[in-house]
């Protein structure tokens, strides 16, 4: 019985969270997603390329992440309005690599990433450089 008022009450912590509709249809129901999960795909997607050592400056948080402990989105924010996204992104750059050249990569996965995995349209990939990792063996 307590098991099921947990669910219960971590069910509607989650349906309160900012979640927009992805697919509605009367006979089956609605599809909704938050916008952290949202923000989850913009970091997972800017983590993959080569260069980008990891978000907002905090690399503990890629490793934990991998393992399954939400955090990851910390230095993703999105913005949603009429399933259309706007991502703003901290990163941090491994050094030597070209600035320029690496954030367009990083636009245009994330962009493809959120759009492919969601079905919204991304208008706006805009990112922060929070630092730049340098390797201790230098």
């Amino acid at each position: 019985m307590q098991y099921r008022q947990e669910w219960e009450s971590n069910m509607e912590q989650e349906l309160s969270k900012n979640t927009y509709v992805l697919q509605e249809d009367e006979k089956i129901g609605t599809v909704k997603i938050a916008d952290d999960v949202v923000a989850m795909i913009a970091a997972l997607a800017a983590t993959e390329v080569e260069g980008i050592a990891a978000m907002n400056g905090n690399m503990a948080n890629e490793l934990l992440s991998r393992v399954g402990v939400k955090g990851l989105a910390k230095g993703a924010r999105v913005e949603i309005f009429n399933k259309k996204v706007k991502v703003e992104l901290a990163i941090v750059m491994e050094y030597g690599f070209n600035i320029p050249a690496t954030c367009q990569r990083a636009q245009s996965k994330v962009k493809s990433a959120i759009e492919n995995m969601t079905g919204l349209e991304v208008t706006d990939v805009n990112i922060r450089i929070a630092g730049i990792n340098v390797a201790k063996d230098r």
